[in-house]
């Protein structure tokens, strides 16, 4: 495995952050994983008065890409209010109510990718790294979107990467290698269920999988009736149900770095909300948050925090939805976590956040502009919120003159010495923000540890406890189990 795609970067401007299937298996539910309601936070009466007490109607599932313990807790001290003493709690620790095991099911690699974790979160089946729908002998597995569209419910999926990346792909489509992401864009388009397209709402970056070189997909959705998006504005004004909306090339920028006119998640899952609860039989609704993932890859801390806001943002609106409409079940999870993130390096017991609430743009950020032949001093000025040490900067400017010399002796767009002479530039861009906030990394790739549950909604009990991370998906398809009969293409 080649250094790029073993840690999910690639090459130059574009990439910093780093056959067939047959047969069809099915799934087995999963019993409730604990007594009681309390995952409803205390609100049983509430419950009572309207919506399915038992089955949520609506479903709304949020995936953390790469979001741990560790980035939960740092992220509770940088969002906290440093005018008082007390450290305040997030939102998502009102809902938090179990965690899930993360290992999957690979002969060579015990920790998980973000494909096997997703196939486990979407078909309750374990699979091997890259896998998308299918499990280790390659043969198609049901998903839970599937199921809510055989049921007759609308479906959605949301994401800040390429809505071809390994997350929202699991949900909708099925390939044995992660990578293919053109054959993953045009089952999209062409798989249908009960003659229906599988995903009503489809968000995310990832234009260049829907263009001229796959087809003209975006061309064949319209003709089907779907309003096709490109930014902000246009997504508030689309008026179809259906809608694919392709808000850049690749993946979506950072929060900390979009403009002005490139929607958020919070909005992106705002307009499927909108859209998809207009179905009398409720949606299914996957959003991820999933540049958590891109910028902990390369260990950049203050996209690592960015990331979090827009995760919490959305996190936020997502249980005000289930608090106003009771029939509604949110889950928020994480696929695994990324980058051995700590609080606290060195000697001294400290983790200072104010350091990265004063960065202007994050490390990510920084690199792709010195890699487009922006003047490194002048892009460290207007990205650094706290002092740059001189010293560093000609460190930032040797790293930039050997990927010069990298690219020039580069033979191809992938090159693995282009890859690590970024990864070096990037790392000594990020050193005084990380020596600064006292922030450690133990990898450029993914860990093996649990990673936590938050819900709230009819059903949340089973989501109680230490529970195995295809527990997920067994729980939903107990609740859509049944009402309709298969009629999959």
């Amino acid at each position: 495995m080649s250094f790029i795609n073993k840690f999910g970067k690639t090459t130059l401007a574009s990439s910093i952050l780093a056959a067939s299937v047959l047969g069809t298996t099915h799934v087995s539910f999963a019993s409730g994983s604990g007594e009681g309601n309390q995952g409803q936070q205390g609100q049983d009466e509430d419950y009572m008065a309207i919506g399915n007490t038992k089955n949520p109607k609506n479903v709304i599932f949020m995936v953390g890409d790469g979001m741990g313990k560790s980035h939960t807790s740092a992220y509770r001290h940088f969002a906290d209010n440093p005018d008082t003493k007390e450290v305040e709690k997030t939102s998502f620790d009102k809902y938090l109510i179990g965690a899930h095991q993360t290992h999957n099911d690979d002969e060579k690699e015990n920790i998980t990718d973000s494909a096997a974790a997703g196939t486990a979160l979407s078909t309750g089946h374990k699979s091997y790294n890259g896998a998308i729908g299918v499990d280790t002998n390659k043969n198609k597995l049901k998903t839970v979107l599937e199921q809510a569209k055989e049921n007759g419910k609308a479906t959605g999926l949301v994401s800040t990467a390429e809505i071809t990346d390994a997350t929202p792909a699991v949900y909708a489509a099925h390939v044995d290698d992660r990578g293919k992401k053109d054959e993953i864009a045009q089952q999209f388009y062409n798989d249908k269920i009960n003659g229906q397209h599988k995903v009503d709402v489809l968000l995310g970056g990832g234009a260049k999988y829907f263009g001229k070189d796959n087809g003209n997909l975006t061309d064949k959705f319209q003709k089907d009736g779907y309003d096709y998006v490109t930014n902000k504005d246009e997504l508030a004004n689309s008026q179809s149900d259906q809608v694919l909306g392709l808000f850049s090339e690749k993946d979506m920028p950072l929060q900390i770095d979009a403009s002005a006119d490139e929607p958020k998640l919070a909005d992106m899952q705002d307009a499927a909300l909108d859209k998809l609860e207009k179905n009398e039989n409720g949606f299914f609704l996957m959003v991820e948050g999933a540049s958590i993932d891109k910028a902990a890859h390369p260990n950049d801390i203050t996209g690592v925090m960015s990331e979090m806001s827009s995760f919490d943002q959305s996190f936020q609106k997502a249980m005000e939805y289930a608090e106003n409409h009771k029939d509604t079940l949110v889950v928020a999870t994480a696929d695994h976590a990324t980058g051995g993130l700590s609080m606290g390096s060195g000697d001294e017991y400290v983790w200072k956040p104010e350091a990265i609430r004063n960065m202007k743009h994050s490390g990510s950020y920084m690199t792709k502009q010195i890699v487009d032949g922006k003047d490194p001093e002048k892009v460290i000025n207007e990205g650094y919120g706290i002092e740059f040490p001189s010293k560093q900067m000609d460190k930032v400017k040797d790293a930039t003159k050997a990927l010069k010399d990298a690219q020039d002796k580069a033979k191809s767009d992938d090159d693995e010495n282009v890859a690590k002479a970024t990864t070096t530039l990037q790392d000594a861009i990020q050193k005084p923000i990380n020596e600064a906030s006292h922030t450690g990394w133990t990898t450029y790739g993914h860990t093996g540890e649990d990673v936590d549950i938050y819900a709230q909604g009819p059903g949340s009990e089973k989501f109680r406890g230490n529970i195995d991370n295809t527990d997920n998906a067994k729980n939903i398809f107990d609740f859509f189990s049944g009402d309709v009969t298969s009629n999959q293409n």
